[in-house]
């Protein structure tokens, strides 16, 4: 059974080169939402602050909050590409992240080969890149530039041919960051429909949109991040309605 429980996590990170005294620290206080900890020789960001919650088999998690607020740093935890400073984290399941759809991509090869080297990097075996290998040429689109390096490529073809690998693996935890604007207008909606068919197969999802329709689609639980704190906690709707109650007061 797959389940994401987090403890009382916490995620502090210095900004080397910038004084506590700096009108740096000001102008960065007022664009983002982390709190900054002023020490003698160094800024530090409180990324997350305390942060609880538990999620288990057929949970939908969103993230709200404004730019700044946390939610792709606590993805970034959930994923293990950040380790919490304080507090525990238990994850059980395999996690698929679908973050930046271009790491790992190497510009001077194929996009076959890009295939079979993402492939390697997400943690398929040989057998199973094979298995996916027509499934991604067929839905990135590219006919025979398949066979052609990245360097060739549009930006197009580029965010087609990342998508269909990144999106090519069903895992029990999904994780999702504002992946579902990518491409034009017709891939967008092509995008849409391979992420729903993703998120029926998890077991747990977490994505983090500023489309709260979105959220209101896919998600029976919404956590709403202020400043790496949790505002609120709980049902979709119930969560809305209170946010909009307290932000009309």
């Amino acid at each position: 059974m797959a389940t994401i429980e987090l403890n009382d996590v916490s995620l502090v990170y210095p900004l080397y080169g910038t004084k506590s005294r700096s009108l740096k620290v000001s102008v960065l206080q007022a664009a983002t939402g982390g709190k900054f900890l002023k020490e003698e020789a160094t800024v530090k960001v409180q990324a997350l602050d305390r942060i609880s919650f538990k999620l288990e088999n057929g949970d939908r998690l969103g993230l709200i909050g404004h730019n700044g607020a946390g939610k792709t740093t606590l993805l970034k935890v959930l994923a293990k590409i950040y380790e919490p400073t304080s507090g525990k984290l238990n994850i059980s399941g395999k996690l698929n992240s679908l973050f930046d759809i271009m790491v790992g991509m190497d510009h001077g090869l194929t996009g076959y080969e890009n295939v079979l080297l993402r492939g390697l990097i997400l943690g398929l075996s040989k057998k199973q890149i094979y298995n996916v290998v027509s499934e991604i040429e067929e839905f990135a689109e590219l006919g025979e530039f398949i066979h052609l390096p990245l360097n060739s490529y549009s930006s197009g073809m580029l965010v087609r041919l990342g998508f269909a690998i990144i999106t090519s693996i069903s895992s029990e935890i999904l994780l999702i960051d504002e992946v579902l604007s990518v491409g034009d207008a017709r891939f967008i909606d092509k995008a849409r429909k391979r992420i729903s068919t993703l998120i029926d197969q998890s077991h747990i999802m977490v994505l983090s949109t500023h489309d709260h329709d979105v959220i209101r689609s896919f998600c029976n639980k919404v956590l709403w991040l202020e400043q790496g704190k949790i505002k609120l906690f709980g049902n979709t709707e119930e969560v809305f309605q209170e946010r909009d109650r307290l932000l009309s007061t």
